[in-house]
């Protein structure tokens, strides 16, 4: 396949370990989840050892890349079941076209209403929406690199490509600027467990903690903003 190829196609959609989907970028080479399951992987990193970690509402989250809106949809659920006001903003470069969102099996698979999933797609760029009472979401069509980040966060949801790929995304400088608009003691979760990340996160000033990872994966990271 060609590089003119590879960015014409649309990502493929893919079964992992645990029966959810993940989407295979051509362009790029890599997945978007982890192939030993992408929603117990979503939930361990995200959930598990970010969400569930905040005190207090609103939760003001971070989110850098939305991707197939996964993280997005487990943590919409989350706050549903607790009456928890969310406030979700998150950078997505370029969007997925609605016709791959429509094969996606998370709803299906989560018992939850395909319509609230399809809303998170659907809401408008660039313009806060109530997607339920508990939960708004600002979605920003832009570069992590080169974006303004609004408001203040207690949660950071990082979530893009690896440093194999995309190195330019996990660099100390762009760290920094997402470490300054989060508040004291807010939390930064990650997949990733690199020791370029760690050496990066903690020159951006955080406080980086090794956590066991998902299965399949060692470890993962958190770090907090002293």
């Amino acid at each position: 396949m060609t590089e003119k190829e590879k960015k014409r196609s649309l990502p493929e959609i893919r079964f992992t370990e645990d029966r959810s989907h993940t989407l295979w970028d051509p362009y790029l080479e890599e997945g978007y989840h982890s192939r030993h399951g992408a929603v117990q992987e979503s939930k361990h990193v995200f959930i598990r050892h970010g969400y569930r970690q905040v005190e207090g509402q609103p939760v003001r989250i971070l989110e850098a890349g939305f991707g197939t809106g996964l993280n997005a949809l487990l943590t919409l659920a989350e706050c549903m079941a607790e009456g928890r006001q969310v406030e979700y903003t998150t950078v997505e470069l370029s969007p997925l076209p609605e016709e791959v969102v429509e094969q996606l099996n998370y709803p299906d698979l989560l018992g939850l209403d395909k319509e609230l999933f399809l809303q998170l797609h659907r809401s408008p760029w660039g313009e806060r929406t109530w997607i339920t009472k508990h939960f708004s979401l600002l979605k920003l069509p832009a570069d992590l690199r080169t974006c303004t980040f609004p408001g203040a966060y207690d949660l950071v949801y990082y979530d893009a490509f690896s440093a194999a790929v995309q190195p330019e995304l996990w660099t100390p400088e762009l760290f920094s600027q997402i470490a300054s608009r989060m508040v004291a003691g807010g939390i930064l979760v990650t997949y990733a467990a690199r020791g370029s990340v760690k050496r990066a996160l903690r020159q951006a000033g955080l406080q980086v903690e090794r956590l066991p990872g998902p299965p399949g994966k060692r470890e993962m990271i958190r770090a907090v903003k002293p």
